[in-house]
């Protein structure tokens, strides 16, 4: 009945289908409940799939989801590295691979960044955020506020040297936009971003 539930039109359905499942806890349900966060279009449903797999035990959904992060399904990727940020088992931590982290999907390297920080083990938490500092400057406000907010939940201030030497101004713009957000992490990353960008367009020493 579950079964036939997570696949009904209704998201409501879905919905409450994830709920039943996350509260049955049935290793039988593992596969099911993978296979459709691949595919599931509604953002709560998707929520609930993961809390219901974050119910199963570890030693078996952690080597699920690793294997779902080489699927060709953009969605089953993000999906399986979200759920694996709220498993939390280090285990995994190696799964999290640089061509993960640099994903060309944007939403699979926002869920990658993410579970990198929540697992990566302190003595690769800096070469962590030397790595992240490599993508600075990519995408809209959000992909840059997800790379900003996980680079400052690592603290390394000086893995940001490279991008605020950059002559990309977009690079460098979104550095010092993370390096005032380390700096005072209550700064609104939108004033941080404009007022970056100001120094970067008109010079530091004319601002």
């Amino acid at each position: 009945m579950v079964l036939n539930a997570l696949k009904a039109n209704e998201s409501s359905t879905r919905l409450q289908a994830a709920l039943a499942a996350g509260t049955r806890a049935d290793p039988e349900l593992l596969e099911a409940l993978v296979e459709r966060c691949a595919v599931e279009p509604d953002f709560f449903v998707r929520d609930m799939l993961t809390w219901a797999l974050t119910r199963l035990p570890p030693g078996l959904t952690v080597p699920r989801l690793v294997a779902e992060l080489r699927s060709p399904i953009a969605q089953a990727r993000s999906q399986a590295l979200h759920t694996l940020s709220k498993v939390g088992d280090q285990d995994a931590w190696p799964a999290v691979t640089r061509s993960l982290l640099r994903d060309a999907d944007d939403e699979v390297a926002r869920a990658a960044w993410r579970a990198a920080v929540e697992l990566a083990p302190e003595g690769e938490r800096e070469g962590l955020a030397v790595e992240l500092a490599t993508q600075l400057g990519r995408g809209d406000r959000n992909v840059k506020l997800s790379l900003s907010r996980a680079i400052v939940a690592l603290g390394f201030e000086e893995a940001l040297q490279a991008g605020l030497a950059s002559a990309d101004p977009q690079v460098q713009a979104h550095a010092r936009a993370t390096e005032t957000l380390l700096r005072d992490p209550e700064a609104g990353f939108d004033a941080a971003v404009a007022e970056a960008t100001r120094v970067v367009a008109l010079g530091p020493d004319r601002c």
